[in-house]
C-alpha cells in the first residue's frame, strides 16, 4: 500500500531514471523474504517480550500477532501478469506507543491522544526483477531495487469502529515522495469472524512517477512507443476488504483482497496502456499465531 511533493521529473537529470539490473533476479528476492521473515519474528519476540514486561508495571498491553503466508500481486507497478511472493505476517500494537506491521508499515506515536495519534512512519516498497518483466519488456526496462522509505504519519480515530490518516515518506536512498491518505472501518464481527473495509488514496512526486511508469526515449524506441516523463500527482486508488478466522484461540488464518485503479500521469503511461492494465489486483493470505 501516498503542495508537499518534491518538484517534478522534468527537473531530474536522465541517468536518475535508471536502476542497475539485478545479476540474479529472483535469489534475491527470496533471501530478502527468509531475512525480513526470521528478523521479524525475532524482533516481534524480543519486542513483545520486553513491552509486556513493561505491561505488567502499568503500562499499554501489547498485542502480538506472527505468522507466514503468500501474496499474489501484479509483477510490476501497472502490469496486467501476476507474481506469487513468499511473505513474513508481522502485526505487533502496543497501543498509543508504537506499531509494526507488514501491511501497514512501521508507526512511532509521539503525539499519544485519545483520538489523536500521530510521528515516524517507514515503510518498504518492492522493486522490479527482470523475471518479472514480459518478454516484450525484459532486456529493455531496467530492474528496480528495493527500497525503504521514511517519514511521518497523522492519524484520527472518529470512533471505535472508524479511523482515518495520512503518511508522507521520501525514499531513504532515491529521489522520490509518496503521499498517503486513507480511511478503514472495521466491520461488525460475523460470529467469530474479523473483518475491515480500507480505502486509500496515492500520489507520488515526479522522481517516483518516473521510475515506476516513465520511459526514456532510448526504452521508447526498443520498445516503439512515445517517450514519457510524467509529473506529480495521483497515481493509485485502492479498496481492501481484510478478514482473520479463527481456529483456535491463538491461532486462525489471515486474508486480504485489493483492488485498485491507477490514476493519472500512471494510467496514462505507454507502459499500462499498452503492456499493462489500469486495474491492480492482489491477494495474501497467511496462517497466524497471536497472543
Amino acid at each position: 500500500m501516498l503542495g508537499h511533493l518534491s518538484p517534478y521529473l522534468h527537473d531530474v537529470p536522465p541517468l536518475a531514471l535508471i536502476d542497475s539490473p539485478a545479476p540474479h533476479p529472483s535469489r534475491p528476492r527470496l533471501q530478502l523474504c527468509a531475512c525480513l521473515l526470521s528478523s521479524g519474528l525475532l524482533a516481534g519476540l524480543i519486542w513483545s517480550s520486553a513491552c509486556r514486561a513493561d505491561a505488567v508495571d502499568g503500562a499499554a498491553p501489547v498485542n502480538v500477532a506472527l505468522g507466514v503466508g503468500a501474496e499474489r500481486l501484479p509483477s510490476f507497478a501497472g502490469a496486467a501478469s501476476h507474481r506469487n511472493e513468499p511473505i513474513p505476517y508481522v502485526d505487533i500494537e502496543w497501543a498509543n506507543h508504537l506499531s509494526l506491521s507488514t501491511l501497514d508499515g512501521l508507526q512511532v506515536d509521539l503525539i499519544g491522544g485519545s483520538a489523536l495519534h500521530g510521528g515516524f512512519f517507514g515503510d518498504y516498497q518492492w522493486g522490479r526483477d527482470t523475471d518479472d518483466l514480459s518478454p516484450r519488456l525484459r532486456g529493455k526496462l531496467n530492474a528496480l531495487s528495493p527500497r525503504l522509505t521514511a517519514g511521518g504519519y497523522l492519524e484520527w480515530q472518529l470512533s471505535k469502529q472508524i479511523d482515518v490518516g495520512t503518511d508522507l515518506s521520501h525514499d531513504t536512498n532515491g529521489a522520490g515522495a509518496y503521499l498517503n491518505v486513507y480511511a478503514e472501518w472495521d466491520l461488525p464481527k460475523v460470529w467469530l469472524i474479523e473483518h475491515s473495509l480500507q480505502v486509500r488514496w496515492q500520489a507520488m512526486n515526479g522522481a517516483a512517477m518516473s521510475r515506476f511508469f516513465g520511459i526514456t526515449p532510448t526504452q521508447a524506441n526498443a520498445l516503439n512507443v512515445p517517450s514519457w516523463r510524467p509529473g506529480s500527482g495521483s497515481q493509485l486508488a485502492e479498496l481492501e476488504y481484510d478478514v482473520f478466522v479463527p481456529t483456535s484461540v491463538h491461532t486462525g488464518v489471515a486474508l486480504a483482497v485489493t483492488c485498485g485503479r491507477l490514476l493519472g500521469d500512471a494510467a496514462d503511461s505507454p507502459l499500462v496502456t499498452r503492456f499493462g492494465a489500469v486495474t491492480q489486483i492482489s491477494e495474501s493470505v497467511a496462517f497466524v499465531y497471536h497472543w
